[in-house]
């Protein structure tokens, strides 16, 4: 994540979705792991909010992130929205690299009832290397191994040369420990995994509904695995 992406139209798909997600679940918490790297001079970033059909109270929390491009915002998100939950943040002044992402991992606490989101600048690693802009396959399994059994993560993947369905699959290939199910959008999917397979079928359920009231703009991995 770079603060320079804070408000684009990825942000506004992602802030929309986690917020209901968390309130369907009924959960108290959700926790980023920004996974924050410096800014570059490139063109990611600057797409409008409005480009994804998000609430209006979302966009105009996007637009104001646009703004300022301070993440602080973000604990104001269940409010805007009258929803019962907190957002806590895990290091969020932390520039992560690959130097100190042992730390960083093995530092994150899991909590009963929460939704942790893992938010990299591109995804899960890619079949022959990796950088600080991933996470690795075995970060996310350490995490599913220690997690509460009623804690969910949820995995931040932009789009890969493939179709999501099918990067979903090797995804699913790569990290077969827990359950998964995937909902994608445009260039972005989320992936979320549990330990256990009731939590991810809520989850895949979730995830149909809130594609349908989205009236097909973003679409849902029905079949959870």
């Amino acid at each position: 994540m770079k603060r320079q992406y804070l408000g684009d139209s990825k942000d506004s798909f992602k802030w929309d979705y986690l917020d209901s997600l968390v309130e369907a679940l009924g959960y108290n918490r959700l926790k980023v792991a920004w996974m924050m790297t410096s800014d570059d001079q490139g063109p990611d970033g600057k797409t409008s909010p409005e480009r994804f059909p998000a609430r209006p109270e979302i966009l105009d929390l996007c637009n104001r992130l646009r703004s300022c491009r301070n993440p602080d915002l973000l604990h104001e998100l269940p409010s805007i929205t009258r929803a019962n939950y907190s957002v806590d943040f895990h290091k969020p002044d932390h520039l992560f690299d690959d130097r100190n992402r042992n730390t960083y991992f093995s530092s994150i606490e899991l909590d009963p009832f929460q939704v942790l989101f893992l938010d990299p600048d591109n995804g899960f690693e890619p079949e022959k290397s990796y950088s600080d802009k991933h996470v690795r396959y075995a970060e996310v399994e350490s995490l599913i191994g220690k997690a509460p059994m009623n804690s969910v993560i949820t995995v931040f993947q932009h789009h890969r040369r493939r179709k999501f369905p099918e990067d979903f699959s090797r995804i699913r290939e790569r990290l077969p420990l827990g359950y998964a199910t995937a909902i994608y959008w445009h260039s972005l999917m989320f992936v979320s995994l549990s330990s256990q397979p009731e939590t991810i079928e809520r989850i895949a359920e979730i995830n149909r509904d809130y594609a349908q009231n989205l009236a097909g703009k973003v679409n849902a991995i029905w079949r959870s695995i």
